[in-house]
């Protein structure tokens, strides 16, 4: 093996360890954006305050997380990864411990919106790294590795949260968090190499951030931004929010029980996009791909709402309502058809250069997350007026209006 070999083996293995230390960034993310699915009703308690109003209280975190996108992208191509990712870290070790202290609905709205600032660009710092460094194949399984390595955030929140916050409150969630907050920013310090920005940009902060905009609205990016509005949604709002009250309420399960099922839902979430990463590669043909799998996703949501009490699949089956182990199958079903989310992300990076990958990826993970909180307010209103199965059937119908918009934009992609 010659000295090139041994240099090219090294970088890569070097940069191998710079994105699992920056997914591990995600993987906090998705932790904290899913502790309310397991402990909504004790937060609700302690606050005074009704479990629907709380869950729309959550989504100041998501809405702060998608309008932080287009600066967050835009500082990325201007001063590199490691720096934004290192003040990111930062802020989110803040704002765990803001959430972890909050004494009511206002204070606890503050460390969400800190939250969902600070963690905005979890998951765009490994995928600008990738995408800047990577050739647009090989992007592809890394971005489902990402993915992949950040769902163990929700799974962390599943059954081991529930367990945390049986015997200690829901507020030792926030704390660990914020511990994990510090270890993840030394590994950043310590593996992430300081780069200059390969393709620095020294136009103004706002003319880049009208950039992202106008990419995210660009005639090519349409249909995949029209479907990453309700993609990632569909999840993390079943995953983050409703999957708990839905088991235990409709179900009856414990908070634990409850806990081992959105465990199997992210187990999932997490093989999911590798699995579906391979596929992709084999087939070759990603819009069908990713349009089917959606496709099915919205009529999995059907199939669960229907299975409440008194309603058509129950009916059918001859039962007042479906078993537990019913939602189970749906649940793990669900998380591996939604997990061709990451594909998204690889049909933006083809349609762009590179000198604007950041600003590219920027805008799909803005039209994920604003996706996300403007379904977690619009379900949070659902739910206080018709129940916790219309809150299934509106993410499911919207799932079907992401794919058909996805499908009339790129039938030439």
């Amino acid at each position: 093996m010659t000295s090139a070999d041994d240099d090219a083996g090294t970088a890569t293995r070097a940069l191998i360890f710079a994105l699992v230390a920056l997914a591990c960034g995600h993987m906090l993310s998705t932790l904290l954006r899913t502790i309310p699915a397991v402990s909504l009703d004790l937060m609700a308690a302690d606050f005074h305050i009704e479990p629907q109003g709380l869950a729309s209280l959550t989504s100041v975190y998501h809405f702060a997380f998608a309008a932080s996108q287009i600066p967050v992208g835009a500082a990325m191509d201007r001063f590199g990864v490691r720096p934004v990712a290192l003040a990111l870290l930062a802020g989110t070790v803040f704002g765990a411990m803001a959430s972890g202290f909050a004494t009511g609905p206002e204070s606890f709205a503050v460390g969400q919106l800190l939250l969902g600032v600070a963690t905005s660009g979890m998951l765009m710092c490994p995928m600008t790294l990738a995408a800047k460094q990577l050739s647009a194949a090989r992007f592809g399984l890394w971005s489902g590795a990402i993915l992949s390595i950040g769902n163990i955030g929700m799974l962390l929140s599943a059954s081991p949260l529930a367990f945390v916050i049986d015997a200690y409150g829901w507020r030792a969630g926030f704390w660990i968090s914020a511990i994990g907050g510090v270890l993840v920013a030394l590994a950043v310090f310590v593996l992430v190499p300081h780069q200059p920005a390969e393709h620095k940009d020294e136009s103004s902060p706002l003319s880049q951030m009208i950039d992202v905009v106008r990419l995210g609205l660009s005639r090519p990016l349409r249909g995949v931004i029209a479907l990453a509005m309700v993609s990632l949604a569909s999840t993390l709002v079943l995953r983050g929010l409703w999957g708990g009250p839905w088991l235990m309420e409709i179900k009856g399960l414990t908070r634990i029980e409850a806990g081992n099922q959105l465990g199997a839902f992210t187990l999932a979430m997490i093989a999911g996009p590798l699995l579906v990463g391979m596929i992709d590669r084999r087939l070759g043909r990603r819009r069908e791909l990713v349009a089917g799998t959606h496709a099915i996703a919205a009529l999995l949501l059907a199939l669960m709402a229907l299975g409440a009490p008194h309603f058509a699949v129950a009916w059918l089956f001859g039962v007042n309502v479906m078993p537990p182990s019913y939602d189970l199958a749906l649940f793990v079903l669900i998380g591996l058809f939604t997990s061709a989310q990451p594909l998204l992300f690889g049909m933006s990076r083809q349609l762009v250069d590179a000198q604007v990958a950041g600003k590219a990826l920027a805008a799909v993970n803005l039209a994920f997350f604003l996706g996300t909180a403007l379904m977690q307010s619009v379900t949070g209103a659902v739910a206080a007026l018709a129940g916790l199965p219309a809150v299934l059937l509106f993410m499911a119908a919207a799932l079907v209006v992401g794919v058909l918009i996805f499908l009339i934009y790129t039938q030439r992609v």
